[in-house]
């Protein structure tokens, strides 16, 4: 009989087909489970060892076996893809914790290949039975074998966070996995933390995991790519060897992970041979068993900072390691967080536990109930003999024992073959010692059955017992770094306009991009903004200088000035979340150039509802990356401006509302940095909107355009905290203040609105007017534009 002919598409049959190949792939072969974090050759190999008894403490067995055991019983595959699996598991500069303990030559960090499986041996490592213990209580699910003749597990029960500390990397059909290795220290406290909280948040867990923690140590710089990896499941770090320059030699000790020594080397040598790296005489490779040791002499007149500069630049001294935390989930292919990998980890062991103590319940239950008929028979041992020998045959005696004595079926067959030397009153004694602590055995598993409470204080036990066990000190070190380090001699010392838009695009320019203009003009474009995006501050400092930037959420960040990306008049700049680590929420609200951090200057931070802060500069000079706490904020409060000044100084702190108040600075006691401030300005339905240094006369803009110069004697000195005095009418016409400036007749100023519009003029253009007055038109606005900053230049 002739089959049926189907007919299909070409391209649906290709679709499927590969499709399923596809597939095949991600689950059988190249991702890890996210619960035991390994692919299914690693999880034979190990369970195959198991079968074998090759554990830590037998003797090592040849690879050949292992490998024969694993491909004969459960993958069949190619026997160098096996053997290629084993030996990584062994190498210690490949894992951060190795699951097998290999003798004999398992390759090296040169790139040596290891020695044929006849002559390698190999047992399981200590930590590697972690993750197979309690594999026999039924813990984890079994499926039959490629024919059906054994089975394996799907998954290992895995005490050990494999896929966490070890990382894992595999490249499937269309996608692959990068997970990075982590220090088990690290890892058992921010699992037993997300135990403890749930609803704990990653920026808490990274108290605790700082980073990936690479078996081979080094470097890693800065912690951004760290924090957007555990945040997204994808990021990128770099990792940068570890050298130090002694005695006119580079000395590398340890090189960053997955890099090959030997190639690394002729790379160098290369650069050296080609001229591209220059002041290198010599390259020695002194590596011994006690650890790493690359020598580069260097020339005489040669400068190791360069040198090394240039060669992290051009070699794998300096490298990138993208993470891609990739895992099965349920066989299906997930990008995982940090959190989330946790998690899983969590559930999978709670299940396991819930399992364990499910078997170990059934077997104690088992155990108790041939006990409790054993008792019975001890204590009727008499007429249980007479029954025994008045049985024709074993069946006989079964039956009679059943009716007679109440007894089960099983609870028969043992007495039937219990031993004549139990009926000692020593054995007897052991019986119901042994019958009474499974009582309590079975009470203990039972409350932990209907309490998850008690399963995962299990998990945090023995998660802590790990840690004691095999918890070492990180290898890698995580250091802040500033962006690439430039030559500050080669940069020009000028004075630089820098401007900020509301949604947070800087620009530097050259001070003299804009001209100066009498009062009353209609001013120049400042920059370009994108639609519904305007300047909201603006300065004017030196390129050598440092910009302190501080955010409305009361932190402080650091730049060098020349280190703000130069525009033209008309460009819009770059995101400050290209320059400076900021949260979502958060928005620059004062920047200060500093040329100097100087004890004797202070910082004083005002706040919107009125509190102001004195912290000495010098608390300010040690820049960091990721920024730090300028000042604790009460809630619903943010920082709104923050100034420089010397000890002693008059300052003037002005409201919305068109208040302000003259107080000494003295009346303010420095603190440290992560405090709180004290009442600058009692405010009644008002808001602060800046501070500055009481200088010769007050100037005062307000969001309409109008404004004035007024006498600063005109604001009577008074104590910290006073309501203040009128200091311009807030008017329809005017509208509220925007802004404040202390003046001096000769001094230039520019303002800015919210369309970009710039205008510079001079202080003496504008008019010096008493404070209760409604001020003169500084500048001219187009319908629905408002004034929304205003600086001095600094001459």
């Amino acid at each position: 009989m002739t089959d049926k002919i189907q007919i299909r598409r070409i391209e649906q049959e290709m679709k499927e087909s590969y499709l399923n190949y596809a597939m095949s792939v991600i689950v059988g072969r190249a991702l890890p489970d996210v619960k035991d974090g390994l692919k299914p050759v690693h999880r034979r190999i190990l369970y195959a060892m198991k079968e074998l008894g090759l554990f830590h403490n037998k003797p090592h067995r040849k690879s050949a076996r292992i490998v024969g055991d694993t491909l004969g019983k459960f993958h069949p595959h190619g026997d160098l893809a096996v053997y290629e699996s084993l030996v990584r598991m062994a190498q210690d500069f490949s894992l951060r914790y190795p699951l097998v303990n290999g003798h004999g030559n398992f390759g090296s960090i040169d790139g040596d290949s290891p020695a044929a499986q006849r002559y390698t041996e190999a047992k399981l490592s200590k930590i590697a039975e972690e993750l197979l213990k309690d594999i026999e209580k039924d813990t984890v699910p079994f499926t039959p074998n490629f024919d059906d003749s054994l089975t394996e597990p799907v998954v290992l029960p895995a005490r050990l966070p494999n896929l966490l500390v070890n990382g894992s990397t595999g490249i499937a059909v269309g996608m692959a996995t990068n997970m990075p290795p982590h220090n088990l220290t690290e890892i058992v406290d921010a699992i037993v933390a997300q135990i403890e909280n749930p609803e704990i948040k990653i920026e808490e867990l990274l108290n605790f995991v700082k980073g990936p923690d690479f078996p081979t140590g080094a470097q890693i710089l800065g912690t951004s790519g760290i924090r957007k990896a555990y945040k997204t499941g994808i990021g990128s770090i770099k990792i940068r060897a570890v050298c130090e320059v002694e005695d006119k030699k580079i000395i590398v000790s340890e090189i960053p992970y997955q890099v090959n020594k030997t190639t690394l080397i002729e790379n160098i040598a290369n650069l050296v041979r080609d001229k591209k790296v220059l002041g290198i005489a010599d390259i020695r490779d002194e590596s011994d068993r006690r650890g790493m040791r690359i020598v580069l002499i260097l020339k005489k007149d040669s400068n190791p900072e360069l040198i090394l500069n240039q060669l992290y630049r051009h070699t794998q001294l300096e490298t990138t390691f993208g993470i891609r935390n990739l895992a099965l989930l349920d066989k299906q292919p997930k990008i995982h967080t940090l959190k989330q990998l946790i998690e899983n980890f969590i559930l999978h062991r709670k299940d396991v536990i819930a399992k364990r103590t499910k078997f170990d319940l059934n077997k104690a239950e088992t155990r108790a109930h041939i006990l409790l008929g054993l008792k019975k028979a001890l204590e009727n041992i008499d007429a249980v003999v007479k029954t025994i020998k008045g049985s024709k045959t074993v069946e006989v005696a079964k039956q009679q024992l059943i009716s007679k004595f109440e007894l089960s079926k099983e609870q028969s067959i043992s007495i039937l073959e219990m031993k004549l030397q139990k009926l000692t009153s020593l054995e007897t004694d052991k019986i119901k010692k042994e019958y009474e602590s499974l009582l309590k055995l079975i009470e203990e598993l039972k409350i932990i059955l209907e309490d998850e409470r008690k399963i995962y204080n299990i998990i945090k036990k023995e998660l802590k017992e790990l840690k004691e066990k095999y918890g070492d000190e990180r290898k890698t070190k995580i250091i802040d770094v500033e962006e690439e380090i430039e030559d500050e001699d080669l940069i020009k010392k000028e004075n630089v306009v820098v401007t900020i838009t509301h949604k947070g695009y800087v620009k530097r320019l050259p001070i003299d991009t804009y001209r100066q203009q009498n009062r009353g003009g209609k001013g120049i474009k400042a920059t370009g903004t994108r639609e519904e995006d305007f300047v909201e501050d603006i300065l004017t400092t030196n390129t050598h200088d440092y910009l302190l930037f501080f955010s409305n959420l009361g932190k402080v960040y650091w730049s060098k000035a020349y280190s703000i990306p130069s525009g033209s008049r008309y460009a819009k700049g770059t995101n400050l979340i290209n320059l400076l680590r900021l949260s979502n929420d958060e928005r620059i609200k004062a920047i200060i150039p500093v040329s100097q951090f100087k004890e004797t200057w202070y910082l004083n931070m005002v706040t919107k509802k009125g509190l102001i802060k004195k912290t000495s500069l010098k608390e300010y000079s040690r820049p960091r990356k990721g920024g730090i706490i300028s000042i604790n904020l009460k809630e619903k409060d943010s920082l709104i401006d923050v100034i420089l000044t010397k000890d002693g100084e008059e300052l003037v702190i002005a409201s919305k509302n068109g208040l302000a108040v003259r107080f000494s600075e003295k009346q303010i006691r420095p603190v440290g940095r992560n405090s709180m401030g004290v009442r600058a300005i009692r405010l009644v339905k008002d808001e602060v909107i800046g501070v500055d240094i009481a200088k010769d006369s007050l100037l005062t803009i307000t969001e309409n355009g109008y404004g004035k110069r007024t006498d600063i004697n005109d604001y009577r000195l008074i104590n910290r905290g006073g309501k203040g005095v009128i200091n311009i009418k807030t008017s329809s016409r005017n509208g509220k203040v925007v802004g404040i400036c202390s003046v001096n007749k000769g001094d230039d100023l520019i303002f800015v609105t919210k369309k970009g519009i710039l205008i510079r003029t001079q202080a003496k253009n504008i008019s010096k007017i008493g404070r209760n007055t409604q001020g003169v038109r500084i500048m001219k606005l187009s319908e629905g534009d408002k004034v929304i900053s205003i600086a001095k230049v600094i001459n």
